[in-house]
């Protein structure tokens, strides 16, 4: 392990691992055996913001998988590739380099939007869809455009497009930044300092500030381009795989009214909830209300739409 990585080699009862797909080499944490939950982070984060439920999920009967996404934590910090439909790849990639035809996806924000993907252009893939922090690819996309709430939630997405200066406002003071942002977006009393603490120490392993505000870039820059229409075009397509919503009553940065909705591109089964008292960061504000909530949805013979 290099000395760089060490805030993301976190030591626990898991198992850490390198796995190779769509071309790059990812860092996967795992525990438990049983039907495949693969879980995909946000920003500014890494696989820990999955911590609790990796013991939780494995106690439950599932083998959890949680992923460092392209240019995030232990993988790969490639020089392009951050587009959504590449990175949708990346994530049904590690499926299969895992040993799995498919898996229950969990994403969070930039995650969960891998996940809508996933579950719309590779549906064989995902047994079962969790999205948090997110709403539909298509839903954020108006928003940011159309939104006035919306726009000025997203006033990193749009600080991210300066080149050089973005990076350095990330990494200043130490990441502090990163912090602040975990703050501002969750719901009170969260995060404890040494949570920040090493998120702010995983923001500065080395590339990982540019590549991580590369994801914003290409979602700004490619609105007017052919590729970003051509990625809206396909989103068009309601997904056919069960589809559980969480989203915090307090997010900040993608606000309800953006998330809400979402239903009309799912086909399947769906069901919302939102959660009282709790920010952006579900998973980790309120770990044990979220756990119950996907476990007994995954269990669940039947979800409700």
């Amino acid at each position: 392990m290099p000395s760089d990585l060490s805030p993301v080699y976190v030591e626990g009862a898991w198992t850490h691992r390198e796995v190779s797909a769509n071309g790059a080499r990812f860092h996967v944490v795992e525990l438990g055996e049983g039907p495949l939950v693969l879980f995909v982070h946000g920003f500014p984060q890494f696989w820990w913001t999955w911590r609790d439920q990796l013991t939780a999920f494995a106690e439950a009967g599932y083998r959890a998988a949680a992923m460092d996404l392209r240019g995030f934590g232990g993988s790969d910090k490639t020089p392009r590739g951050y587009d959504p439909i590449t990175l949708t790849m990346d994530v049904t990639g590690v499926i299969r380099a895992l040993g799995e035809a498919n898996a229950a996806v969990i994403g969070h924000g930039w995650g969960a939007t891998l996940g809508w993907t996933a579950a719309t252009v590779r549906a064989k893939t995902v047994r079962r869809l969790v999205v948090v922090g997110a709403g539909h690819p298509r839903r954020q996309r108006a928003a940011l455009l159309t939104d006035p709430a919306q726009i000025g939630a997203s006033k990193h997405v749009f600080a991210a497009q300066r080149p050089l200066a973005a990076e350095r406002s990330l990494l200043r003071d130490a990441g502090a930044s990163v912090g602040r942002m975990l703050s501002e977006w969750s719901g009170p009393d969260w995060p404890p300092p040494e949570v920040a603490q090493r998120y702010e120490q995983a923001i500065a392993i080395p590339g990982v500030a540019h590549c991580s505000l590369e994801y914003f870039r290409w979602w700004v820059r490619s609105l007017p381009r052919p590729d970003g229409l051509q990625y809206q075009q396909r989103m068009r397509t309601p997904t056919e795989v069960p589809t559980l919503h969480l989203h915090g009553a307090l997010d900040r940065a993608v606000l309800t009214s953006t998330a809400r909705g979402s239903g009309r591109h799912v086909n399947a089964p769906y069901r919302w909830r939102l959660l009282e008292g709790v920010g952006h960061f579900p998973q980790e504000e309120a770990p044990k209300l979220f756990n119950t909530e996907v476990l007994n949805w995954l269990a669940d013979d039947e979800p409700d739409r």
